[in-house]
């Protein structure tokens, strides 16, 4: 494996310390998979984005089969905002209209997705670009939603245009990569059932291959921590039941009840664990998966 010239001497040494005390952790997960979900503010420090990728080429060498799903809405806000584009939000999605739709696509099917495999590949490991598209990896159906007309008091379908919800994962797609030693790095664009082309949310997508995968392991890289008590201090761990009475009491709110909630979702779909990680801390990964105390807030059954 290279290691590029820029990693601090400070990052070397704290890479080389979670390395060898990362043993006893590696035969546990050996030729397990663990999906990784990299989020659009996560990966915007390029530091911290070739850390990411040594990371990830790392866990291949140490045996795990390791898939990257990623998201890119920061970058896919910037590009429609070059283009003149306005963006819509509606119940936190964004409502994609055929000319978005295109953006969407391009940016991360496109530059996205190549710029990680290029940082994995220039990293020392073999990774592949891939897509909801690619095999019928992923087919997902129309996403539809409900808000309250605040005239009215009634209920109201949303229509959120082309943004899907997975609906059938095709595992053999990522078997026979994982046969032949690649790296997959997938964007979550993928075909309808309709034969359209649609825009999924990132969590949601990876928590879908996960559970398609029964992972060993679920990490959302994000740019919070991980859930936070009232105190504010980091909860190590969660099972589901004591999750869903945090979001119930109002402990757990916000943007975070939609990643615990696709974390119960992985869990049912048969994923062993999955762990909320802030990503912009060095290493994040490997602080996970090789130490005992881990580096977010884990959810387990």
């Amino acid at each position: 494996m290279t290691t590029s010239t820029t990693e601090s001497a400070e990052a070397m040494l704290s890479r080389a310390r979670i390395i060898s005390e990362a043993l006893p952790y590696m035969q546990r997960y050996d030729d397990k998979t663990i999906v990784v979900k990299y989020g659009g503010h996560a990966m915007g420090d390029p530091d911290l984005a070739r850390a990411f990728a040594r990371d990830i080429v790392l866990l291949k060498q140490s045996g795990m089969k390791p898939i990257v799903v990623h998201g890119g809405g920061p970058q896919i806000g910037s590009m429609l905002d070059k283009l003149g584009i306005k963006s819509e939000f509606k119940n936190g999605l964004r409502v994609t209209d055929r000319a978005t739709m295109e953006i969407v696509e391009m940016v991360l099917a496109g530059s996205i997705n190549k710029q990680i495999v290029s940082a994995i590949n220039a990293e020392g490991g073999r990774a592949i670009g891939l897509c909801g598209k690619d095999g019928n990896l992923v087919t997902v159906e129309k996403a539809t939603r409900t808000m309250r007309d605040p005239d009215s008091e009634m209920e109201k379908v949303i229509d959120l245009g082309f943004v899907g919800e997975p609906k059938v994962v095709n595992p053999a797609v990522l078997d026979m990569v994982a046969k032949e030693d690649l790296i997959p790095v997938v964007a979550p664009v993928a075909p309808g059932v309709d034969g359209e082309t649609y825009n999924v949310n990132a969590d949601t997508f990876a928590g879908a291959i996960a559970g398609a995968l029964h992972a060993a392991r679920l990490l959302f890289l994000t740019d919070v921590p991980g859930v936070l008590d009232r105190d504010g201090h980091l909860l190590k761990q969660l099972t589901r039941a004591e999750a869903q009475a945090l979001i119930a009491d109002g402990t757990i709110s916000g943007g975070m009840i939609p990643k615990v909630e696709t974390c119960f979702d992985a869990l049912k779909r048969g994923v062993d664990a999955a762990v909320i990680v802030n990503g912009k801390t060095a290493h994040a990964v490997l602080l996970e998966i090789f130490t005992e105390t881990g580096a977010g807030t884990l959810i387990r059954r």
